[in-house]
């Protein structure tokens, strides 16, 4: 895995490698790799896995030919409800 560092700008080239390990599964496997799997259960979660795939490409092609509706996007940044609460402006709120 290669990351080209621009402008002596190492916190971005290192921001850049960890989201490109993270896209790899470097770190999932890892983190599977820190203790032993037995044989039995690397087979099952193999499984499991192949399992969740099937699904979702099922659920994919639902959705593409309009058997299922798509779920509703999530809002990226904070901008859903608010909770009621003192507001942020310095005029006193009128009592009553």
């Amino acid at each position: 895995m290669q990351v080209l560092v621009r402008d002596n700008n190492v916190d971005q080239a290192l921001r850049v490698l960890k989201k490109k390990m993270q896209r790899e599964g470097v770190f999932r496997e890892m983190k599977q790799r820190k203790a032993y799997e037995k044989p039995s259960e690397r087979k099952t979660r193999e499984k499991a896995e192949a399992v969740r795939r099937a699904r979702k490409a099922a659920r994919k092609t639902a959705i593409r030919e309009g058997l299922i509706a798509a779920p509703k996007p999530k809002p990226r940044f904070g901008g859903g409800q608010r909770r009621p609460g003192p507001s942020s402006s310095s005029a006193p709120r009128p009592q009553s």
